[in-house]
């Protein structure tokens, strides 16, 4: 059966959100958490909404930034991330396909980009990013990049 087109603007794995949860068998414990208790934020549970604000991005190769914007329009699902230091004022518009999985328990979203395929996309234009020229150009930059890697 062939697989689905690649759609740079939806979640691939819509799951991916609820932080990849390995399953539980009905004789499975409670998981031992970290030594001292202090085990962090818990991870939503299903239906819950999910700011990804603020969470860091991790590329294949390497942290990217963090998320500055994330959006959950129907047709066009993205995060902005601001890149910081490694590519100094510059911010980049990922498409929600390039998700691969969100991990809540650290507040960092895995993309299955490298650090180079990230940098060489057009950069977040807050002028243009509603216009569907713009997300047509930066959708075929990953379909592409999808196609590709």
């Amino acid at each position: 059966m062939p697989s689905a087109p690649f759609n740079p603007w939806a979640w691939r794995d819509p799951s991916a959100l609820a932080g990849g949860y390995s399953g539980a068998g009905p004789d499975d414990g409670p998981a031992d958490g970290p030594a001292g208790g202090a085990d962090g934020p818990d991870a939503p549970g299903p239906g819950t909404p999910i700011d990804l604000v603020g969470y860091w991005v991790e590329a294949t190769d390497g942290r990217i930034g963090s998320i500055d914007r994330a959006s959950d329009d129907t047709d066009a699902r993205y995060l902005v991330v601001d890149t910081g230091p490694w590519i100094l004022g510059h911010k980049v518009l990922l498409p929600a396909g390039t998700v691969a999985r969100v991990d809540h328990q650290t507040r960092t979203v895995h993309v299955d980009r490298t650090r180079q395929q990230v940098k060489d996309s057009l950069a977040f234009d807050p002028q243009e990013y509603g216009q569907p020229d713009y997300q047509q150009r930066v959708g075929s930059y990953y379909a592409d990049s999808y196609r590709q890697g």
